[in-house]
């Protein structure tokens, strides 16, 4: 069965998450930066606002800004739900209410939307997914992946986590994947068999701290270069 729209739940962070998240610099903002993964993100919207060069690739972006609108409405209060369920998994200072991240989430949101037929024009928006990126070699300086590698370990396995970050290095010199927990809050199981498998072809692989933590210990980030 193909993607379809039944199975996305849109949730878009913000631009300051994503400096936050990734430790980007003024300098690595200047960069060719690729995002997987970046759904209705507001990075991409702004870094352009601000003369950045970024493409983001995600299988949602098929569709058009008023089904993936239309999708959000569908879902963001059953989101909000469980959000106030298991609001003891987050800490509440940057952001410091339920409420208030509904409200950063949809301004998240509504500037994608407010851009995604503008970007999808300009070859910004891309439809693909990991672990197969429609780019070419080096076509990238950094290939950031959020809240999707890592998180979904009981749904993807070690072969396809290796996979995905391989074809990220194939065109991008450098590799960014946060977090770097599951779901549950634990350290994903496949970390070691990434790491391992990864230095062994020679790369430098790092786990470094970041000036963010939303979801409780999740406050590093992988980074994949070579040496």
């Amino acid at each position: 069965m193909g993607f379809t729209l039944d199975n996305v739940v849109p949730w878009g962070r913000s631009y300051d998450e994503y400096v936050s998240m990734f430790g980007l610099t003024e300098d690595d903002l200047t960069l060719r930066i690729l995002g997987c993964g970046d759904g209705p993100a507001a990075f991409n919207s702004v870094l352009t606002q601000c003369g950045g060069s970024v493409v983001s690739v995600d299988p949602v972006y098929v569709f058009g800004s008023a089904q993936i609108r239309s999708r959000i409405a569908d879902t963001y209060e059953t989101v909000m739900t469980q959000m106030r369920k298991n609001q003891g998994d987050y800490v509440w200072e940057a952001i410091p209410s339920v409420e208030q991240l509904g409200c950063v989430r949809m301004s998240a949101m509504e500037q994608f939307l407010a851009d995604f037929d503008a970007g999808k024009q300009e070859g910004r928006y891309i439809a693909g997914e990991l672990p197969v990126l429609p780019f070419e070699n080096g076509q990238f300086d950094i290939a950031l992946s959020s809240h999707f590698l890592f998180l979904y370990s009981a749904r993807l396995s070690a072969e396809f986590h290796l996979q995905a970050l391989q074809e990220m290095l194939r065109v991008a010199r450098e590799v960014r994947v946060f977090p770097i927990l599951a779901f549950d809050g634990a350290s994903s199981p496949h970390l070691h068999f990434v790491n391992e498998h990864l230095a062994n072809q020679g790369l430098s692989v790092k786990v470094k701290r970041v000036p963010y933590e939303f979801q409780r210990g999740g406050n590093e980030m992988l980074v994949i270069k070579a040496v």
